[in-house]
């Protein structure tokens, strides 16, 4: 009987609206630091929501020239950034690895919609002369990939997960398989999502899909609690080097944690709604478990999906509910970074990485109302310090396309 490779997280990259570094992320986490704000990116007073979890200090000439950053959309230079900031993070020589033995699956849920908004006003006003040659390019959503790949200079497989709000575990768990069919030896996988614009905002305010609290920013997204009232747009990056542990101990790096599991669904119910009984859900969590060697009972932690809308908290209780006889800790890190779609998978697994190694769970924050539709330990305002042996993160996408990573200690 062959023996299956382990795979493990050697280095971790990240933008995000509350910290661009694994060191900052971590400690605005574990100190329940909201990046929700006024959006500063375009004027929003004209529409009904008018905040947004806004990365405001990324600067994309500290990694990359005038000319590349000119070329490459908003999510693709921080997918970049974030795959650059794994590889130090990791204490990897890419030099010294084999090209083809070197890959990335970094995953975006849209494009660029601002590149896009932007050329096709120009198309509107001035004609077809108004449109940039490198308008496809950018916006396309399998560039954030391509991006890192050209700026890396790796020649391993290189793709792209798309599934929503379950792109970036989805482009984890991908990676994962890659790996163990001993296609590469490294992956650099994640999310990365930039489209806090006018269409896209007034498209999820269209569906009712935003929180309204205008006024108090900071407290709008709430998770699981009972005055939750929608989510909040956010943006940003994170890329996780992965390696085999055997990669690992050859050059003598230390892992984070492993990645042990991936499980995938469909609801196969609703464009934009969960199945309402979870079920589906759950057995994404099962076989997250089950492929990781895991029962429930080992797991201390649950990263949930936790969007602050009502269906989709109340569907992942009962899905937790049904999963786990005993629930763990569940908390939500949406309620700092909003809802950061492509991304979240990805910036989510991070955490939960972060978790197991520190032994440390990142609260809820905004939790005041219990819901009886949620009743679970949600790690209400306050980072709890335990032991975190085996955790699962949660990612279910809009159509219904779920996606759960099991990590264990290293």
């Amino acid at each position: 009987m062959t023996t299956r490779k382990k795979i493990v997280i050697t280095g971790i990259g990240v933008i995000s609206s509350i910290g661009s570094s694994r060191q900052t992320y971590w400690s605005a986490l574990t100190n329940g630091v909201s990046g929700v704000g006024t959006i500063t990116a375009f004027d929003a007073t004209p529409y009904t929501t008018r905040i947004a979890s806004e990365v405001r200090d990324f600067d994309p000439l500290a990694y990359l020239s005038r000319k590349l950053a000119k070329r490459m959309a908003r999510n693709s230079q921080m997918a970049v950034a974030a795959a650059m900031d794994a590889v130090k993070d990791a204490g990897l020589d890419l030099p010294n690895e084999q090209p083809l033995r070197v890959g990335c699956c970094v995953g975006t849920a849209a494009g660029d919609y601002g590149e896009l908004e932007e050329q096709h006003r120009g198309f509107l006003d001035r004609g077809a002369r108004a449109i940039s040659p490198f308008c496809v390019p950018m916006v396309i959503p399998n560039m954030p990939a391509s991006n890192v790949a050209i700026a890396l200079g790796i020649n391993g497989p290189n793709f792209s997960a798309v599934s929503a709000c379950a792109t970036g575990a989805h482009s984890i768990g991908m990676a994962l398989a890659v790996l163990r069919a001993g296609q590469a030896d490294v992956m650099l996988a994640g999310g990365a999502e930039s489209t806090i614009t006018p269409f896209v905002l007034n498209g999820y305010s269209a569906m009712g899909a935003l929180s309204l609290r205008n006024d108090d920013p900071e407290r709008a997204s709430r998770p699981f609690d009972l005055n939750r009232d929608g989510f909040v747009m956010g943006e940003g990056a994170a890329v996780l080097l992965l390696e085999t542990l055997d990669h690992a101990r050859a050059r003598g790096a230390e892992p984070i944690a492993e990645l042990a599991g991936f499980g995938m669904t469909s609801d196969a119910f609703s464009l934009a709604q969960p199945d309402p009984d979870g079920k589906w859900a759950a057995a994404a969590m099962a076989m997250a478990l089950s492929d990781a060697g895991l029962d429930a009972s080992d797991v201390q932690y649950v990263n949930a999906h936790g969007t602050s809308t009502r269906a989709n908290d109340a569907t992942e209780s009962r899905a937790i509910l049904t999963t786990f006889r005993a629930p763990p800790a569940v908390s939500s890190i949406k309620s700092m970074l909003g809802h950061t779609l492509g991304a979240s998978g990805a910036l989510e697994a991070a955490a939960t990485a972060l978790a197991i190694k520190h032994g440390v769970v990142p609260p809820t924050i905004n939790f005041e109302t219990p819901d009886e539709e949620c009743p679970l330990d949600v790690v209400p305002n306050t980072a709890r310090e335990m032991r975190v042996d085996a955790a699962i993160s949660n990612s279910f996408g809009f159509g219904g396309q779920n996606g759960v990573l099991a990590f264990r200690s290293a």
